[in-house]
């Protein structure tokens, strides 16, 4: 197949959006690239979401009415049949059973090529039964695609949002009272990644030269940033220019919280990542990294966004 291929891409939110932005500024122009939204999202009188769904018809973007949470299975077949590349984008907000639903229809349109919504850490070696359930769908999803050999795949492993490790709702920078809290330990590690680079790398993967070799039915490791909690503390008080207070918040500690709150998704995000499994791996050997392709450190993000 030619590399001008057709490719929709499943949503416009914050990691949607780089990826189509980067897929219409990448030098190997596709045939034709699409986003799935809402028909709400289309006809949105909101100013913000007016802007962006003109921005993206000024890429040379269509947008095309669909709903992956209420819209049937076979609806979604005939939707899909039209491209060579569906890219998922829609992450975790859709719910229970959406993925799922996605790569069924997927697989039965006989898309040539699929990137699903896995853009996150190593649901593999994680397993099963983990404190976030959500992980499970994703084993579920790859199950499905391994049962087959007709839609080629790749999974781009991204370890976490760059930012949301800074973000103070998720309990582990604290810039307001000074306070940097290890998940597990000082010494267990995370891959991080900004949604921006995660959308250059994905339209490399589609659209770079010999990039029908990345479909290669397996995961591909990327990543902007692997670093352990201490060299978190250490990153903050280089930026800050203050000394930060340390704290370990200890799997026990945490799942007797999520005990407590069974519901709490930053809890169960807190378990899996203070586990240490499936969370980080080398930078060196990250798909980008073998390319060449440079990244935003999680020092970089630090000093444009915290100071």
């Amino acid at each position: 197949m030619s590399a001008r291929q057709k490719v929709l891409v499943i949503g416009a939110g914050e990691l949607g959006y780089q990826v189509l932005n980067s897929l219409a500024k990448h030098p190997r122009q596709a045939e034709a690239v699409a986003v799935l939204l809402r028909p709400g999202s289309i006809s949105s009188t909101n100013s913000s979401k007016k802007e962006q769904n003109e921005r993206l018809r000024s890429f040379g973007i269509s947008l095309i009415s669909g709903d992956i949470l209420e819209d049937s299975e076979s609806a979604l077949v005939s939707i899909f049949k039209g491209y060579d590349i569906i890219i998922g984008c829609a992450g975790f907000v859709s719910g229970k059973g959406v993925q799922s639903k996605v790569t069924r229809a997927v697989l039965k349109a006989k898309v040539p090529y699929y990137i699903p919504w896995q853009f996150g850490v190593d649901y593999d070696l994680i397993g099963r039964g983990s404190p976030q359930d959500l992980f499970d769908e994703q084993l579920d999803v790859r199950d499905l695609l391994r049962s087959q050999n007709e839609t080629r795949w790749t999974i781009i492993s991204t370890g976490m949002f760059t930012s949301f490790l800074f973000e103070p709702f998720f309990g582990v920078v604290d810039l307001q009272n000074g306070t940097v809290s290890a998940l597990g330990g000082w010494e267990n590690q995370v891959t991080v990644t900004t949604p921006a680079d995660i959308g250059r790398f994905t339209a490399e993967i589609v659209l770079g030269e010999g990039w029908e070799e990345n479909f290669a039915d397996c995961p591909i490791f990327i990543g902007g940033d692997t670093i352990s909690y201490e060299e978190l503390a250490q990153l903050i008080e280089r930026v800050t220019g203050k000394v930060v207070k340390r704290n370990v918040r200890a799997i026990p500690e945490i799942k007797a919280a999520l005990s407590q709150e069974p519901d709490n998704g930053i809890l169960k995000y807190q378990a899996v990542f203070g586990q240490g499994r499936g969370v980080a791996w080398d930078i060196s050997k990250a798909w980008n990294t073998q390319k060449g392709l440079r990244t935003i450190t999680a020092e970089e993000w630090a000093k444009n966004n915290l100071v």
